[in-house]
């Protein structure tokens, strides 16, 4: 086969390292699907698999959307607080899979009266790295803040006096109880979504779609089948 054609008939899986990844791969196990080498272990950006027509890309959690978005890869995984802060354009979604669960909170020392400074209206200052996300909640609130963008150690902000709070994600909370820090608010529930490139839908959907169904059936919070969008749909999305 050309390598032209090879290249078209090749599916790319674009996934992060860690949980999401972890997660996912009973998702595509019971597709068939193995990665040909531990990706916690290799040192490849580019791993193959038991299958010939089927590549994986390790790349940053953030940048999964990117990469799907653009062609570079075929579909991913990637949480929601990433799809949020993306923006999600140009990407199909059409299963939440229901792993990776955590929610996205406001936390701050404990003892710190977050209520009354809502009351009084006070301006706070928040550390988080989901600035889009975290505007677009306290401007829902009528609350202003100044956001503070930071890409980890969150806990630390409040302990050092850099915020009065922070926006991030929890799961067991232990992090946050080990540092003396406190939810104060419910953002939103998060789990991590299957999203595709619709391009590569409309070109691939012979070896695509089936691949979404399978995942979509095994998924924990999804029974059934993928959505297919409507050519308008995918359009819109691109």
């Amino acid at each position: 086969m050309p390598i032209c054609e090879a290249l078209m008939a090749m599916l790319t899986i674009a996934l992060s390292k860690g949980r999401i990844f972890d997660e996912t791969l009973p998702l595509l196990a019971a597709a068939g699907i193995a990665p040909a080498e531990d990706p916690e272990t290799s040192r490849k950006l580019i791993i193959g698999s038991n299958r010939a027509d089927v590549r994986f890309i390790v790349v940053r959690a953030s940048d999964v959307p990117t990469y799907v978005q653009r062609g570079a890869a075929d579909l991913g995984v990637a949480g929601k607080d990433v799809l949020l802060e993306h923006g999600g354009e140009g990407l199909y979604q059409p299963v939440d899979l229901g792993i990776g669960r955590c929610r996205m909170v406001v936390a701050a020392k404990a003892g710190f009266d977050y209520e009354g400074a809502l009351k009084r209206g006070a301006r706070l200052s928040v550390a988080t790295k989901y600035v889009m996300t975290a505007r677009e909640h306290f401007a829902a609130k009528g609350m202003h803040v100044d956001l503070i963008r930071l890409y980890g150690s969150m806990e630390l902000a409040p302990l050092v006096g850099l915020a009065d709070a922070i926006v991030d994600l929890v799961s067991s909370g232990n992090t946050l109880k080990a540092n003396d820090l406190v939810a104060m608010e419910d953002i939103m529930a998060i789990s991590a979504r299957l999203i595709v490139n619709p391009a590569s839908l409309k070109l691939k959907r012979d070896s695509l779609q089936p691949l979404l169904d399978n995942i979509a059936r095994n998924a924990p919070s999804a029974p059934g089948t993928a959505d297919a969008p409507s050519a308008a749909s995918a359009r819109s999305r691109a």
